[in-house]
Order: C-alpha cells, then structure tokens, then sequence
C-alpha cells in the first residue's frame, strides 16, 4: 500500500482563508502593471479568474473541476494565438502567464499549491522589467517582493501574527541585499541588454522613423517621453544652435519623405567654427541606427559611424540605453564639393503632384538669377503667406504641398519642411529633409538638457554653389518663436501638449526637474552600469585588468565570505546564553546541592512546589522564583527589569 503523506506536509495540509487571501493579493499586485497593458477581454478574463477564487473562498463552494480549468485554459490560449498570431514572445508569453496565475488560484487546495503559485509570483515580476526598468516599476515590484515573501512565510506559520511573518520577511530581504549588490556590481557584465531576447521585445518603442508623412511629427509632439538627455562640458550652447541632427530623407513620392539606406563615408571633421561644444549623450532605445548629434559633429563616437549625409550611426538598431561622448562645431567652414549623384538624387520629383507648387516654383527660377536668390524668394513666399504652425493640422488631399501653400495655411513643422523640399527641387536647387529634435530642456537642478519626443522637429537642407549643404528652416518663417523658447510657446493650442510640458506651473515643473535629475542618476548608475562602467569601478579599487575569470573568482570570494560571516551572526545568537535560562539553572543548582534535583520531566511549577513543600523555611522564595521564572519564560512580560529582579531573587536565596 501507498503511505500516506504526514498530516502537516505540504500536499496535504489545506491553505486557509487568511492564506489564499494573501496570495490573491500578492499576484494582483504582481499582474496589475501586465492588465495595464493587456487587451481589455484578456484584463477582463483575468479579473474575472481571481474573482471566482475569491467566491469560492467566502461561500466554501467546492472548487472547480481539471476539466473545466482545462477547457478554460484552452480558450484562453484560442484568444491569445487569435489576438497576438503566436503564444510565444514577449507579450503573449507574459500574458498567458498572468492567465494562469489566476488559473492557478483556481486549484489551490493545499499549501504545495499556494507555495507553486507564490513561485509563479516570483517570476512575473521579473516579467515585468521586460517593459521597463523605472524607478517606479522597481519600487512597487521591490514592494511586490517583500508581500509575496510574507506570504510564503504566512504558508509556513499559518497562526503567526501578520506582523511577525512581515518582520521576518523583511530580515531576510534584508540579508540578502548586500549579496544582490555585490551580484550587481561584479557579476560580469554582457554588452547589449539582458532583457528583450523574444522577437517582439523591441515593439512598441517610440521615436523619430525613417520616414515622414503628414500629420507624423505633430502626433510625436504629443508624447512626453524622453528622447535623449546630454550633459555639456562647460557652458552649454544657446537654445537657437540646438539643432540635433537624425535621418536624412531624400526620396519623395508625393506624400511620404524616405531615407533609404545610410551609405557609410569617411570621418572628415570640420574646420573653422564660431563656437566647439563638448558633450555625451544618454540615448533611450529607439530601434534605429541614428546617434544624435548637434550639427555640426566634429568627432564620432566609438560605437558610432558617420554616414554620406552628415548622420553618426551605428551598426546595430539602439535597443537598450546607450552613453557616447561627442563634440560639435556651430557654423564651421562650408564644404562645396559634393557627389553628382546625390545632387541628382536631390532634385528628384514624381510626376503628376502638386502642379501649383511647380508652377509658382518654375517662376521663381526663371526670375532669380541665382539658387541663394530662389531660396530668399521662398523664405519671403512663407513670411508673407500668414501660414499658421499648430498641433492639429486640417487633412490635406493627394497633392498635399499644394493644400497646405494654398489652401489650409496650417500646419506642423513637417509640413513646411515637405512644402519647402518640394518647391527647392521644382525650382532645380537640391534639396532633403534632416528630422531631429530642436531644443530641449535644461534642468537647473543638475545641468542636465532632457530632449523629449515633443522637441521633434523637421528642417530642409539647400545645397547652394560655393556655399554646400545649408539649413533652411521654414517653420521658424511662420513660428519664429519656436527657435529660441520651444514648442510650448509657439503653438496657439498648447492645451494639446503633455501636461508637464507647460511652463506655466512652476511648483510642478520644479518637481518634474528633481524628478528627472533622480531619473538621470538612476538611469547612469544602475541602468547604465554596463561593461565599460564595471571597468571604471575595478580600476578604482585596483584590478585595471580584471577579466571575467578574476571577477568571477573575486565574486564567489566575497560572498563566501559575506556567507561565512552571516553564518558566524546567526550563530551567535543561537548559543548566545539567555539570561532568565542562566538565572533558572543557578537556582536549580542551588536545590540540587539540597539533594532537590530536578527530574528530566518535571516543569517549574512542579519542581518550584515540590522543593517548597521539601525547604519550608524558604517556600516564599521559592514559589516566587518559580512563578516569576514561568512569568518570563512563557508570559508576555520579559522586561529587562523583571529579568533582574529574576536574577537578583536566585542570588540572594539562602537554603539553611
């Protein structure tokens, strides 16, 4: 025959209310953050699971069958593959776990189960730092750890306190954080990002594309999402020069601006120059190969490769957040000389679009006596024309340059770079559109410059005879504003922008400038503790040439010894002697010397009676020694004071 387990092992010993509730609450805690990102029928699906556990529990209903967990299972992966076209990756794989967290409820008898089901716990919220890493994610799933600990603790002493399994919860998280450090900070390091390996790991990243249609950059000046922050060496420059440079798109087909593929040059850095600005960069990922860079670069960073265009690239898409270090030069020495098929590239034109825009272009070439006087003349086009720059441009038809010149009048800062490219090359002077971001934000608390997914911006580029490549900026024509105090000052509908984005309130924007600062710092010292920083700490403390067999020998040598000297602690306070023990075998010396001993299964208040009824000249003391003894033995009141009355009643006891 089978043997039956023992009645307090954990396959069959039940979980109590108290228990599953804790559990219920823990994983909610854990789940909440993935439901904030889950289709509403999946948020919906998943509430509805920990409800049904929740009935259960308060009516005492028995549970649900295998069979009907199955098939819910089942429809839920139906619903997943029909949602998502697949169940592995990122986000479906995550979500099909939070699905069977609450399945998982849904067959929780014993403690065996519940403890499964914490596990479970444990690893969403690592799941979580799959989507992000703030500093807000890390305090709650930080939270989520020390509830989720007290919980199984909870399994383990079902008739403790809330309080006690709270407290040793937080002593043993606070044990092992000096070890998480030491892991953190010795660990070797691997380039590249930890988290994202599913293919669908990098869906969802906001940022500059390699292409530009109408209405795009307005709906990125939406979003309050940090771009990039750079920290300058020295004065940082004014906010007209900060023109941060990205994709250079060079074909038009009528609608949509693309880039194309980046053909790689040979670093040639710029001579002359009014102003040089020292520089690095903080750059969230962004799926791209672009590195920002104020115009003009004067060098490339190590990671970076500088393109045809003026672009400093990189090899590999940016998908985890990346440091490089820059210089830029303002207003350098022009370059006249470029390639003839660029140029040609420059001036092309699809037919059949915008004919007043060809035609009012074609007589500005046949009147101008140079490219520099067609450019003046389209400047002067724009300043007089009462254009109007705004966050919610009208929809412009099939010829789109030609409704937004002479129709709506209205637009984002897209849709005059597009207008002005078109009307360069219908006029025979080269032209292409350079996205980036204009301006940025200087936060006074640490210096640091935030550019965010608002301060996304479009200019054109002329290549005029003698002078080479120059940036035109049409939108500062009919926003002029918008050059020297950004987006918020220069759109007549800045309700449309991100709350934080207003100037008008400075107790939040001081808020929001300490926040970013902490931001910053968490971004440079945790997030970004990459390889190179990993280096500068071990040359700090003497191992300029650590490899990855001398971190690993140094890592395992420290928590040994971290080990060793915990072990040490939590051995001392076990045979660390305890007072009232010490006090109560004196005393039953004391009685043995009287040929009192006292029998192996004898308790205090036997042996203290027993040694009255045998000593009568000293009953009084001894029963109150007993009494007092048991009173701090096993009573609530273990005062240092009564301990020493404890002591002191044993010392002064005379047995004549």
């Amino acid at each position: 025959m089978k043997a039956l387990p023992h009645p307090l092992a954990p396959e069959a010993r039940v979980v109590g209310p108290r228990e599953l509730a804790w559990l219920m609450g823990s994983l909610l805690l854990v789940v909440a953050p993935h439901m904030m990102r889950a289709p509403w029928w999946l948020t919906l699906l998943a509430l509805c699971l920990f409800a049904w556990r929740a009935w259960f529990v308060a009516t005492g209903a028995p549970l649900p069958s295998r069979w009907l967990l199955l098939l819910v299972a089942l429809v839920s992966m139906l619903g997943l593959w029909i949602e998502y076209r697949t169940l592995f990756g990122r986000t479906s794989g995550v979500m099909l776990l939070v699905l069977f967290s609450g399945l998982k409820l849904l067959e929780t008898r014993t403690q065996r189960d519940a403890a499964l089901a914490s596990f479970l716990g444990y690893f969403l919220i690592i799941t979580n730092l799959l989507y992000t890493q703030s500093i807000p994610t890390a305090l709650l799933m930080a939270f989520t750890l020390f509830v989720l600990t007290t919980t199984l603790i909870g399994f383990a002493a079902p008739q403790r306190p809330v309080r006690a399994n709270a407290r040793t919860s937080a002593l043993l998280l606070a044990h092992a954080a000096p070890l998480a450090l030491v892991l953190f900070l010795l660990f070797p390091r691997v380039q590249g990002p930890l988290w994202g390996l599913p293919q669908d790991a990098y869906a969802g990243m906001s940022g500059l594309s390699d292409s530009m249609s109408p209405g795009n950059l307005s709906r990125l000046a939406l979003s309050d999402a940090t771009a990039f922050r750079a920290e300058f060496v020295g004065e940082h420059p004014p906010h007209r020069l900060l023109y941060w440079r990205g994709p250079v798109l060079w074909d038009f087909d009528g609608r949509s601006w693309r880039a194309g593929p980046s053909v790689l040059a040979r670093f040639t850095p710029p001579q002359g120059g009014t102003e040089r600005f020292k520089y690095s960069v903080v750059l969230e990922p962004h799926n791209q190969t672009w590195l920002f860079a104020l115009e003009s670069a004067a060098t490339v960073p190590n990671e970076g490769r500088f393109s045809i265009d003026g672009q400093v690239v990189t090899l590999v898409p940016v998908r985890a957040r990346m440091r490089y270090e820059l210089e830029s030069i303002a207003d350098p020495e022009p370059r006249p000389e470029e390639h003839a098929s660029l140029l040609r590239r420059a001036l092309r034109l699809p037919q059949g679009y915008n004919p007043q825009a060809r035609a009012l272009a074609t007589q500005w070439r046949d009147a101008a006596a140079s490219d520099a006087e067609i450019v003046n003349r389209a400047v002067a086009f724009l300043r007089a024309g009462r254009y109007q720059y705004t966050l919610e441009p009208p929809l412009l038809g099939e010829n789109s340059v030609d409704d937004f010149l002479f129709r709506t009048k209205e637009g984002f800062c897209e849709h005059f770079a597009s207008a002005f490219a078109f009307l360069m090359r219908a006029a025979g002077v080269p032209a292409r559109v350079v996205l980036g971001y204009q301006g940025g934000d200087f936060n006074p608390v640490d210096g640091i410059l935030t550019v965010r997914q608002a301060d996304a911006h479009a200019w054109t580029e002329v290549f005029l005879n003698g002078r080479g490549w120059v940036r035109v900026d049409p939108t500062v024509v009919a926003a002029p504003v918008r050059l020297e105090s950004g987006l918020a000052r220069s759109v007549p509908d800045a309700n449309a922008l991100p709350f934080l984005s207003r100037t008008e309130f400075p107790l939040l924007l001081g808020m929001r400038y300490r926040w970013d600062a902490l931001a910053h710092a968490w971004n440079i010292w945790v997030l970004g503790y990459n390889p190179a920083r990993q280096r500068e700490l071990l040359s700090f403390v003497g191992m300029p040439d650590a490899d990855w067999r001398m971190l690993t020998a140094t890592l395992f040598t420290i928590l040994g010894v971290m080990t060793a000297l915990l072990l040490a602690w939590s051995f001392r306070r076990f045979v660390r002697a305890d007072p009232v023990q010490l006090a109560w075998r004196a005393f039953c010396r004391k009685l043995a010397s009287r040929g009192l001993e006292r029998a192996p299964h004898e308790g205090p208040r036997d042996y203290s009676e027993r040694a009255a009824r045998a000593l009568p000249a000293a009953r009084r003391a001894i029963l109150r020694i007993g009494a007092l003894y048991i009173r701090l033995r096993y009573g609530a009141d273990a005062s240092a004071a009564r301990v020493a009355e404890l002591r002191r009643l044993v010392r002064e006891l005379r047995l004549t």
